[in-house]
């Protein structure tokens, strides 16, 4: 069977900035010489019970594949499964958790569709622009650059102990809030300090994403473990083994391009498998200009730290105690 990428070729498609060549967070086709246009979809089931949050933490996610390009959303498609034995009325809240949330990104929602299913499902169909010069892709890091991530990690553990009746409520709160928040002005600073390369931490976990970054840049990513920060109740709920099937298939797919140092406990090496949803932005940036944009994103509220060093290398990630 012919791959999709075997049909669609680079040199048949010049227009084509981003597709399926070299994978990235959304596609990109250039339009004229100062315009271009981002084009990504994402929906998934209920991660939290409330549906109004659901609705919110699916559009932020959708609309974080344009920010991590480097551009600006303009506007968004729903797209939403919902059974026939639920109250419409939770379709209704799901739908305006998003369309608050896109609202809040300066984009509009102009239409959708909806299917019926077994279980909800809702996501974003997102349309962005963004200067065909001014692309931020995953494959740009170099050698010397700096790795910093915004947001803190541990929603994967945390919404599975939702799921079985295990988590804290403050625990979940704090998710949802992180969850929520849109990556909007992490990327825009990450723009003002010429970020080198860029990608938002989602299902793959960090790690999968960091060997994406690492393996389309031709580098290795050294991360440092004791800088990360995690969200209240992470741990806890990995010394329980609290996680969801998507950590051990990242496990198993990335893990050969993985090593730990020694003494990395097991609950932290599958913390760092552990799948995210509506994750913050990983940035590989120069040296001299890394703690500014640090500083930056800091003054501005942002969750942020600087997690390790970008080296010559071949798509693989060490993690260092």
């Amino acid at each position: 069977m012919q791959p999709l990428s075997g049909l669609f070729q680079p040199k048949d498609y010049p227009a084509l900035l981003v597709g399926l060549s070299e994978p990235d967070d959304a596609a990109v086709y250039q339009l004229d010489d100062q315009q271009a246009v981002i084009s990504t979809v994402d929906f998934f089931p209920p991660v939290v019970d409330e549906p109004y949050a659901f609705g919110a933490i699916a559009a932020a996610n959708a609309l974080s594949d344009i920010y991590a390009m480097g551009g600006r959303p303009i506007m968004a498609i729903n797209l939403a499964a919902f059974p026939e034995n639920l109250p419409v009325t939770i379709l209704s809240e799901i739908l305006r958790g998003g369309a608050e949330k896109v609202k809040e990104a300066g984009a509009v929602i102009a239409g959708g569709h909806t299917v019926k299913d077994q279980e909800p499902k809702y996501g974003l169909a997102v349309t962005g622009l963004v200067h065909p010069q001014r692309i931020v892709t995953k494959g740009g890091a170099k050698p010397g650059d700096q790795l910093i991530l915004t947001k803190q990690l541990g929603t994967g553990v945390i919404t599975t102990a939702l799921k079985r009746g295990l988590a804290d409520e403050n625990d979940v709160k704090l998710a949802i809030e992180s969850m929520s928040r849109l990556n909007k002005n992490a990327s825009a600073f990450a723009l003002q300090y010429h970020c080198h390369a860029m990608t938002d931490i989602t299902g793959y976990s960090l790690m999968g994403h960091s060997h994406e970054m690492a393996h389309l840049g031709n580098v290795d990513f050294h991360i440092d473990a004791s800088s990360l920060n995690w969200l209240s109740g992470a741990f806890a709920y990995a010394e329980q083994d609290i996680f969801p099937g998507g950590m051990h298939r990242n496990k198993d797919y990335f893990q050969k391009w993985i090593s730990f140092d020694a003494g990395i406990s097991q609950a932290l090496q599958h913390l760092l498998f552990d799948p995210q949803t509506s994750g913050g932005l990983l940035m590989a940036v120069a040296p001299e200009t890394a703690e500014a944009l640090y500083t930056s994103l800091k003054s501005a509220g942002e969750p942020v730290a600087i997690i390790g060093r970008v080296e010559t290398g071949s798509g693989f990630i060490h993690i260092h105690k």
